[in-house]
């Protein structure tokens, strides 16, 4: 199984940037995509950015198309995500997971995540 570690939450105003890594162990053999789902409190997990392994694709929710831009370093074997113009209904813990289904239809089907950093937005 992928072991993954995430880092770069904090605490931002809105209107800021921030941006998390997640490094994963293994190859991008081991799953077909990989990506970042948030959880807010009283609020349903949302999957948010994923790339695939064989092309990196991108896909994201609407909530965040335009503001957040996901990324990889192969070399590193790292994903990023780069969070700008952030509001406050960003704020959440943030995971990053391989997930089974990764496309313009659905970001979900999360197979193993990690421990998860907290994001908040506010003034």
């Amino acid at each position: 199984q992928v072991q993954l570690v995430e880092s770069g939450g904090g605490s931002v105003q809105p209107g800021g940037s921030l941006r998390l890594s997640c490094a994963a162990s293994g190859s991008t053999a081991d799953y077909y995509a990989i990506g970042w789902f948030r959880q807010a409190p009283g609020k349903e997990r949302e999957g948010i950015s994923c790339i695939t392994s064989n092309d990196d694709s991108t896909y994201y929710a609407d909530s965040v198309k335009g503001r957040f831009t996901i990324s990889r370093d192969n070399v590193k074997n790292t994903v990023y995500l780069q969070m700008n113009r952030l509001k406050p209904e960003d704020t959440a813990v943030y995971y990053c997971a391989t997930l089974g289904i990764c496309s313009w239809w659905g970001i979900t089907d999360f197979n193993s995540w990690g421990q998860g950093a907290h994001i908040t937005v506010s003034s």
